[in-house]
């Protein structure tokens, strides 16, 4: 891994990450998302670090992997829950261990903060691959059901 640069991404990677963003629905969810919309929502967590932020991974100048962190506060423990979102690993570069180095690096941060109370992600049912690489990080299922409504 001596050859991956993490770094937080900047207003340049718009691109990259919204490339990222369609590709994973694409294949997680057999979604095509809205460019346009996407790449405002991607552009708005890179110009408002108050929603988030993400951090990419580079190898030799090229961005292969990313997540986005999102925050959510929790009055019952007074700190943050860190939001994983937006996973994305070029299909080239997986299972060599760049998730893995993105979520270290994000622990690291929260770490450095001080506030975070732990990290939560939510993934696809049928995602077994995704779901097997989260818990051999130490990620558990929890035991909350996700609801949403429009």
């Amino acid at each position: 891994m001596q050859d991956i640069l993490l770094r937080q991404a900047v207003a340049s990677d718009l691109e990259a990450l919204t490339q990222f963003n369609q590709a994973m629905a694409l294949e997680t969810e057999n979604k095509t998302l809205d460019e346009n919309t996407l790449r405002q929502g991607v552009n708005g967590i890179l110009r408002h670090p108050q929603f988030g932020f993400y951090l990419v991974a580079e190898k030799g100048g090229e961005i292969v992997g990313s997540l986005a962190v999102t925050y959510e506060w929790s009055d019952w423990r007074n700190s943050l829950f860190w939001w994983i979102q937006s996973v994305y690993v070029l299909p080239a570069h997986r299972r060599q261990g760049i998730y893995s180095a993105l979520y270290t690096k994000a622990k690291a941060l929260a770490a450095e903060q001080g506030n975070v109370c732990g990290f939560r992600l939510y993934v696809e049912k049928d995602n077994l691959a995704a779901q097997a690489t989260y818990q051999h990080l130490g990620m558990q299922e929890c035991q909350y059901f996700m609801y949403q409504s429009k």
